[in-house]
């Protein structure tokens, strides 16, 4: 298993931001794989098999949370919130960004993720974080091609709606209706 557990702890951790739920998850995998060898049959590799394990206990666990909070302007972080605000004031000179920024980006991806239902997050997931193809998604989740190719239409939708509403313009503090009291 320790062949695996990169992928494992790989694959949680783009589900899940705390480090203690990602342990916990790939604790999980691992138990349950300990457990249903006996029932491997060899017909596929041990990986795909894995994986899909994987995929079920995070989507498990993320329903079992029943939780999908909306993410606020006052949740971010103050890389993520300057962020928002530098790509709101120029997208145009915004291309030529820095790690740093990359990395602020990519955290308020994840947590933007983390606010769509687990169907989203796993579809995503998989196709644009893992660039897995939709026959890979298809034998990793059981789903139709059809479901596959609508899902993550549906949730990269859903993704720019909720990233539209972070950058939509908020009334100041202090103001009424959004103007100024002055």
């Amino acid at each position: 298993m320790r062949r695996y557990s990169p992928r494992v702890f790989r694959f949680a951790g783009r589900f899940f931001r705390q480090r203690s739920v990602v342990e916990e998850a790939a604790q999980e995998v691992f138990l349950k794989a300990f457990i249903k060898l006996g029932s491997y049959e060899g017909r596929g590799s041990m990986e795909g098999w894995l994986t899909r394990i994987t995929i079920n206990t995070c989507l498990n666990l993320l329903r079992s949370s029943k939780r999908r909070p909306e993410l606020t302007v006052s949740d971010l972080t103050e890389d993520e919130s300057t962020w928002l605000d530098n790509n709101q004031a120029d997208a145009a000179a915004e291309r030529h960004e820095s790690s740093e920024r990359s990395s602020a980006a990519a955290d308020l991806a994840g947590r933007v993720l983390q606010t769509l239902s687990p169907d989203d997050q796993l579809v995503l997931t998989l196709i644009d974080g893992e660039d897995a193809s939709v026959k890979e998604v298809i034998e990793m989740t059981g789903w139709s091609a059809s479901k596959v190719k609508v899902q993550a239409f549906r949730a990269r939708r859903r993704m720019r709606e909720a990233v539209e509403k972070l950058l939509a313009p908020k009334p100041r503090a202090g103001s009424k209706h959004g103007s100024a009291s002055n």
